[in-house]
């Protein structure tokens, strides 16, 4: 299901029409229920980088929500940082002009001069030009803009839903109505979970198959 369809179905289930700016601002927001609700292989994402010697802040890409893993390729080899908090890091290397190869890195926020751009902070300070490779968490592209999406192909019985949800918000639907289609999302929501949470989170040799918990 593309956007045009995805438009054109929902409009027929609320027999009602939208501007183009609303049905966008409808869909971006049921994206980020999903997204947010269901770890999807589609929202982790890979950056490398390098870093720079005697400078202990690592620029994270504008679209970062949170870290997966975080490497640095010393002497050949992955050294994948431990996630501590800044203070730990200010106290375990309180000399920045200190420096070696990082083993630990902090979510330390926004950049001055980009309030947008998030950085890390390293421990110790790199000593080196070190290659990064990052995984992190970040939204894919809309559906709005993309057009055409993994969602949209794959799942698209939740993609409606959860506009669905969005669009009797949006016109104020009576409360039965509401609560309709939010039935309907998590029924379908519970499915792309069983499939993001489950299946793609497990190793089927080592962990077995997906089983229900018996009661």
């Amino acid at each position: 299901m593309d956007y045009a369809a995805l438009k054109v179905a929902v409009e027929d289930a609320v027999e009602n029409t939208f501007s183009s700016v609303d049905f966008a601002t409808m869909t971006r927001l049921a994206e980020q229920k999903i997204y947010n609700t269901v770890q999807l292989p589609v929202v982790r994402k890979n950056v490398t980088g390098t870093l720079t010697s005697g400078n202990q802040y690592l620029a994270l890409p504008l679209d970062f929500l949170s870290v997966c893993s975080l490497a640095v390729v010393a002497s050949g080899s992955y050294v994948y940082l431990l996630n501590k908090d800044v203070n730990f890091i200010r106290e375990s290397y309180p000399n920045p002009a200190a420096t070696g190869t990082p083993k630990y890195y902090a979510l330390f926020g926004p950049n001055s001069s980009n309030p947008l751009e998030q950085t890390a902070l390293l421990g110790p300070t790199p000593n080196a030009a070190l290659s990064t490779e990052l995984h992190y968490f970040g939204y894919p592209e809309s559906i709005v803009t993309a057009g055409s999406t993994w969602l949209g192909e794959n799942f698209e019985s939740v993609l409606v839903n959860a506009v669905l949800v969005e669009a009797a918000r949006f016109m104020k639907a009576e409360q039965d109505i509401v609560q309709l289609y939010t039935g309907q999302f998590n029924d379908s929501i519970l499915l792309l979970k069983n499939l993001g949470d489950a299946k793609n989170r497990m190793d089927a040799y080592r962990s077995g198959q997906v089983r229900n918990p018996v009661k």
